[in-house]
């Protein structure tokens, strides 16, 4: 696929703050996550690719378009769901929607139109006609995405969306999100602090972390099994057991009745298996232990970019 996003030793600063710090990366795939704590640094970076905050060096281009220089021209290609609620009082959905599409350079006859079909698609159409300010959280994430598509599109921005909303609306909401970049073809690119969202829609990973990019790749990636992490059910003395893994460095992670966790200091099962033999015990199940998405992003939070995630999981 082309390039969605290209980014090269991009830097902002408000005033002292360094906001983002020669932030470097291109995305090529259908739907990235960026990822971080709140503060890291999401928000600017997708306020600066849509072009409403100048970078203080460094260059980035969406959909091979400068974010500085052709702003005009960007915003015809992309849409975008701000995390805060951004509607005019009073304006009904079907007339909040249809401005979006008016801003974007569309005629008013269109817009009228493809509003009523993005309104539907996004699962409001029985609301469409009343104010959007009186509706619930789920309601209003879900006017700001038809929004964000009533112009159709390349790429959109989400930032945060499932926030605020309860179990149901979340995954209505993130259920239309994969439905747009696997059957629609639109690329999305979601900030969120959330990890089970982002691993439910996106492809790819971004860990922003102090205004620098720490870890980024696919979500396979990112979850690799581990040759140090093994899971095992074990029959016999665990308490002789235990002591034989820890008389060898390995560290026990968790330990329920006969389920057990470890980490190996060195990749293989060797340690597990003698001290199996040594304690008389039988290994029912032994099995590498594939990381979570919260194992990864912790362990990247707590290390940074130069340790293995394989070897410090």
């Amino acid at each position: 696929m082309d390039t969605a996003i290209e980014i090269s030793e991009l830097s902002v600063r408000f005033g002292d703050v360094q906001a983002l710090k020669d932030v470097s990366f291109r995305f090529q795939g259908k739907s990235l996550g960026l990822l971080g704590p709140n503060g890291a640094g999401k928000s600017t970076l997708i306020r600066t690719l849509l072009g409403m905050i100048d970078p203080s060096q460094g260059r980035a281009k969406v959909l091979g378009i400068d974010c500085r220089s052709q702003r005009i021209a960007l915003r015809k290609r992309v849409g975008y769901v701000p995390e805060k609620d951004c509607h005019i009082p009073g304006m009904t959905a079907a007339d909040y929607v249809t401005l979006g599409g008016e801003l974007a350079g569309m005629r008013r006859r269109d817009a009228i139109e493809r509003a009523h079909e993005m309104i539907r698609f996004c699962g409001v159409g029985e609301a469409r006609y009343r104010p959007v300010d009186g509706f619930s959280a789920g309601m209003k994430q879900r006017i700001k995405l038809a929004q964000a598509l009533v112009h159709d599109p390349d790429l959109i921005f989400l930032d945060e969306p499932t926030n605020g909303l309860d179990p149901e609306g979340r995954i209505l909401l993130l259920n239309v999100l994969r439905e747009l970049h696997q059957q629609m073809g639109i690329r999305i690119v979601i900030s969120s602090h959330l990890l089970r969202d982002v691993e439910y829609v996106c492809e790819s990973v971004v860990v922003v972390k102090l205004g620098e990019i720490v870890r980024e790749g696919t979500i396979a990636d990112l979850k690799e099994i581990s040759d140090r992490r093994w899971e095992m059910r074990v029959r016999g003395d665990l308490q002789r057991f235990n002591l034989a893994l820890e008389n060898r460095g390995v560290e026990i992670i968790k330990s329920t009745g006969e389920e057990i966790e470890v980490q190996t200091p060195s990749p293989g099962s060797d340690c597990i298996l003698r001290s199996a033999e040594e304690s008389a015990c039988q290994i029912r199940r032994l099995q590498r232990r594939e990381l979570r998405l919260e194992d990864a992003f912790m362990n990247t939070m707590n290390h940074g970019p130069e340790e293995d995630l394989r070897d410090d999981s």
